[in-house]
């Protein structure tokens, strides 16, 4: 039943063995610690790094592995083929190290690439704020010029990574009558930044070994020379990266959707039922031939997209697709598998479980699946 996505070339393939067997290893040996302490401890970041793990689609004259997307997809596909949704290594290499390397001048990229690539800077993006989620114009995080340096106030939360960040991509309003030409991104180095406070990491539902956190900005100092791009093009350039991050969570949840369907199968021939397996009965036959239907074209879909993302042809509209389509089915499939385990599917010591609970945030960040169905609406 398993596909070889076309994308998946011998070098590609050779890096998802090397991240598969890395995190085969070392996520099943500290995910309970992950979720006591809500957040991924640095010493797993640097064994991560140390096998190029991070940053591998950034060119190595900035300290990256010099891959293309094809191989931070392989990375991203081979650690949630664990079931594990702790690490946040999608937004720090995936989404953050590209707004560096696509907008970043060269100084920039060489302070803060090559030290995302060895763990000794994890990074996040703070757009989202306790009033604009999937909203971004509504945001009021402000940033005045003042001389050489910006002044940041406001507050972010739902933010990735956030209370062990070293660096923050922060989206802010420069000119606060401009509406979305009046965003700009702007980075914040942490490690000496008076006025920046992090809040708490927030108890969620699910994936509790991600480090979920507030931020908080009071008048904080920042060099203007750390503007990413130019003043009011914030929003476009995040507009643009959204495809790209779309198209990670889309990754993430065909990976959690085919191992839910692998768990569940094999719980179903050993179970016993009625005084046979619980995969001899046609209801279970049935919705395992249903899930694998829409799993394997949730593959096929998302395979379709990887490959017009790397042609430069992935549209904004089929991005919009991808999240919410794949997510959507992620959770309805999870759901159906759930259901198959009885009893034993609500107990968190069943995988199953805490897929389940994890998966339902697939739905809300990215942008809101409700969202994304506008923006198709809109292309139409």
């Amino acid at each position: 039943m398993t596909r070889r996505s076309p994308w998946i070339t011998d070098d590609v393939a050779e890096l998802y063995e090397v991240a598969r067997a890395f995190f085969a290893t070392e996520v099943a040996a500290r995910r309970e610690q992950w979720s006591r302490e809500q957040c991924v401890d640095r010493e797993f970041w640097r064994k991560a790094a140390g096998l190029g793990l991070l940053c591998a689609s950034i060119p190595e004259e900035y300290g990256g592995g010099g891959g293309s997307f094809l191989h931070q997809a392989a990375i991203q596909q081979a650690y949630c083929a664990t079931g594990d949704r702790s690490w946040s290594n999608s937004v720090h290499s995936g989404i953050v190290a590209h707004y560096i390397l696509d907008y970043g001048t060269e100084e920039q990229k060489h302070r803060w690439l090559p030290g995302m690539a060895t763990a000794d800077m994890i990074a996040a993006i703070a757009m989202t704020e306790p009033s604009a989620g999937s909203d971004l114009k509504a945001i009021t995080t402000r940033a005045v010029r003042d001389g050489d340096s910006y002044l940041i106030s406001g507050s972010k939360t739902f933010i990735s990574n956030g209370s062990q960040a070293d660096l923050i991509v922060v989206a802010a309003k420069t000119d606060p009558d401009a509406g979305a030409k009046g965003i700009s991104l702007i980075v914040v180095e942490t490690a000496d930044a008076p006025g920046f406070t992090r809040g708490k990491v927030l108890d969620k539902i699910g994936q509790h070994g991600a480090d979920t956190s507030e931020l908080f900005f009071d008048n904080v100092r920042v060099p203007a020379t750390n503007l990413l791009g130019d003043e009011g093009q914030g929003f476009a350039m995040m507009m643009s990266q959204l495809r790209q991050e779309r198209l990670i969570i889309g990754i993430g949840a065909v990976a959690a959707t085919e191992l839910a369907l692998e768990l569940t199968v094999e719980h179903a021939k050993q179970r016993k039922m009625f005084g046979k397996r619980l995969f001899d009965l046609q209801n279970t036959r049935f919705v395992l031939a249903e899930c694998a239907t829409r799993t394997r074209i949730a593959r096929v879909f998302l395979d379709d997209c990887v490959g017009a993302h790397m042609a430069g042809e992935l549209e904004a509209a089929t991005a919009a697709m991808c999240k919410w389509w794949l997510t959507d089915v992620q959770c309805r499939v999870i759901d159906e598998c759930l259901q198959l385990f009885g009893g034993y599917g609500y107990m968190r010591e069943y995988p199953i479980a805490q897929m389940y609970a994890d998966a339902r945030a697939q739905r809300i960040y990215g942008g809101a699946n409700e969202i994304q169905k506008e923006l198709i609406a809109r292309s139409l």
